[in-house]
């Protein structure tokens, strides 16, 4: 079965790789989100929340508030009927809940919901069910009843309301800061430059970007270009649609800077760390919260060109930190392992939620 993938657990077929190929057309029309994609975050978000496996560390804090402002709000039904649509366990998940209108706002992506036609509603729900058997009002949506599609509306609008939007600021930031990396590798060396920037997630050999995905096919985008969605709840590989005749995209996970740590773990971390890895170490690392090369972090931080080089290889080797060659410059990024200990959310023992 092809499309969207579950992206919390390594499958067998790990290694097998989604092959798009891209034309001269094509490398003309890829281009980056805006921002964060309201559907998307919305029904990645639901899957943090949902994940039979013990929940990320990153998201602990937030995951709290979350289900608290489903408890108080009642939400027990819209959730459930987004996770039936789209569950966190599931190899697949229907197209027309992420629609290419959404880039516009989650206004223009309740409008395209409703305006799905019949025929692809129903062979994509057909699909979900030889995944796994269907409640009764999902076979009463996959047989034309439109006010069924109302009510995913519904809940589509009460929990991106409860969950999404309180932390919206939050989410920006982390994908304005991959944004801001990938925008400066465009700016300097060109769309082939941002598609091989995504190493190792994504492997630029032209014409074909080859994404390290649980399945193997190939997607001919024939012209239609790419739109890259970073995205602040997608984790592990990036996900695609099911269907390649429709618009495409690619909503990829980025790195978590400090500022989505809550308040109070940023007001205490900075003397642990200080502690534990030395102090200009911890400013270094404190530093990668946005892109910057070698030269740019020893500037800030006001050491040695030298000094940042030898921090950001020790934080490198011990996988904290990611470095990415853009020609004669070369980029640092925090990794999830680095923001993780910058946020202080590394657990002593494993976590259930």
């Amino acid at each position: 079965m092809t499309g969207k993938r579950v992206q919390y657990e390594r499958h067998a077929g790990e290694d097998m790789v989604l092959r798009i190929h891209l034309t001269a057309r094509d490398l003309a029309r890829v281009h980056l989100a805006r921002e964060p994609d309201p559907v998307w975050e919305t029904l990645l978000g639901l899957h943090q929340l949902t994940t039979p496996r013990r929940g990320l560390p990153v998201f602990a804090p937030w995951r709290r508030s979350a289900r608290a402002r489903l408890a108080e709000e009642h939400l027990a039904g819209p959730v459930r009927m987004l996770s039936t649509l789209a569950p966190a366990s599931a190899g697949y998940w229907p197209d027309f809940l992420t629609p290419d209108a959404s880039a516009d706002g989650l206004g223009a992506a309740i409008e395209a919901l409703h305006a799905t036609p019949g025929q692809q509603v129903r062979q994509e729900m057909h699909r979900l069910a030889d995944s796994y058997p269907l409640p009764q009002w999902a076979r009463a949506l996959a047989g034309g009843e439109r006010h069924r599609m109302e009510e995913v509306a519904t809940a589509f609008r009460l929990v991106h309301r409860a969950v999404i939007a309180p932390g919206w600021t939050g989410a920006a930031m982390t994908t304005e800061a991959d944004r801001a990396m990938r925008t400066r590798v465009l700016r300097d060396r060109g769309v082939h430059g941002l598609l091989d920037s995504f190493r190792p997630l994504m492997d630029w050999r032209p014409p074909v970007l080859h994404v390290r995905y649980p399945e193997d096919r190939d997607l001919h985008l024939g012209g239609r270009g790419l739109r890259l969605i970073p995205s602040h709840f997608c984790w592990h590989t990036p996900i695609a649609l099911a269907d390649p005749a429709l618009p495409q995209v690619l909503a990829y996970p980025v790195a978590h800077p400090p500022s989505w740590a809550p308040a109070v773990t940023r007001d205490r971390h900075p003397k642990a760390l200080a502690a534990l890895l030395g102090r200009t170490r911890a400013r270094v690392l404190a530093a990668l919260d946005t892109t910057a090369t070698t030269g740019e972090l020893a500037q800030r931080l006001k050491i040695s060109a030298s000094s940042a080089s030898e921090h950001i290889t020790a934080l490198r080797e011990a996988n904290l930190a990611h470095s990415q060659r853009a020609r004669a410059q070369v980029i640092h990024t925090l990794t999830p392992l680095g923001t993780a200990l910058l946020h202080g959310e590394l657990p002593p023992h494993p976590v259930t939620d």
